[in-house]
């Protein structure tokens, strides 16, 4: 895969993890599951996320 493209992957869950933190949502294995994968080849990153009220 491209670089630009695995860049874009690590940006895309992690704005998909801020919505899920943000809003409480739950994660089902099978989501979980791809995430890690996906997690596997993105560097760390500390997120801040702001719960929804």
């Amino acid at each position: 895969m491209a670089a630009a493209a695995e860049s874009y992957l690590c940006t895309y869950l992690t704005d998909w993890t801020a919505v899920e933190t943000r809003w409480g949502l739950s994660v089902d294995a099978r989501e979980r599951e791809a995430m890690e994968q996906l997690a596997a080849g993105s560097p760390d990153e500390t997120l801040t996320v702001t719960l929804a009220r």
